[in-house]
């Protein structure tokens, strides 16, 4: 899911700043998350959830705080902390670290474009929306008839260019419209779901990738 507003120019340089703190604050989480109980995961996914609920429906009114950004990502620190393990145990560090460094490399490059383009993509925001949607569906599908594992490597694919897609979005209407002081933690929250969604559909196709060899 993605959240999104804008308002005046030039907090480009504070919203990477901000998303690079909630990166450090989510990495926290998820080195906590090596000491809870197994039995509090499921709460705090249910949490984060809400957490997510609530930002998207407080968008407009510029309701969101620092506290709240990182309140937020350590709690996704913390659900990160099982999927990531479970990487881990099946197909070892080696595939779970390359697509952590695909990642960043995806992302910082895609910001650096966006950030320096003279192009506008403001245009393709329908299409992302309408993709997402159609990730999310077909993610609840999965849940009740689990997809073949080509048809997962495809859906993880798809998953890939969908936040690509977001992450040259996000940041261009930073730099194309600008937003107000008080959006910073919203669009860094933006940023942060861009990076961790495009991980952990990396960290799906590598997954698949490694089970096939």
């Amino acid at each position: 899911m993605n959240i999104y507003t804008e308002s005046n120019r030039n907090t480009l340089p504070k919203v990477l700043w901000t998303f690079t703190i909630s990166l450090a604050v989510s990495l926290l989480g998820f080195i906590a998350g090596n000491f809870l109980p197994p039995a509090l995961f499921l709460p705090l996914m249910i949490l984060e959830v809400v957490m997510l609920l609530a930002a998207f429906f407080v968008r407009r009114r510029k309701m969101l705080s620092y506290g709240f950004l990182y309140a937020f990502t350590f709690i996704s620190g913390i659900t990160l902390y099982p999927v990531v393990t479970s990487y881990l145990m099946t197909i070892g560090a080696e595939p779970v670290l390359m697509s952590l460094a695909a990642t960043v490399i995806i992302f910082g490059g895609l910001s650096l474009y966006a950030s320096t383009t003279k192009r506008d993509f403001s245009f393709i925001g329908g299409f992302l929306t309408a993709s997402l949607l159609a990730l999310i569906v077909i993610g609840i599908f999965n849940l009740f008839s689990p997809l073949s594992s080509t048809a997962t490597l495809v859906y993880s694919f798809i998953g890939i260019l969908v936040f690509s897609g977001y992450v040259i979005f996000d940041v261009n209407r930073i730099k194309q419209y600008g937003l107000s002081e008080e959006d910073v933690p919203l669009m860094a929250l933006n940023l942060y779901l861009d990076f961790v969604n495009l991980f952990l559909y990396i960290l799906r196709f590598f997954g698949i990738l490694s089970s096939r060899d």
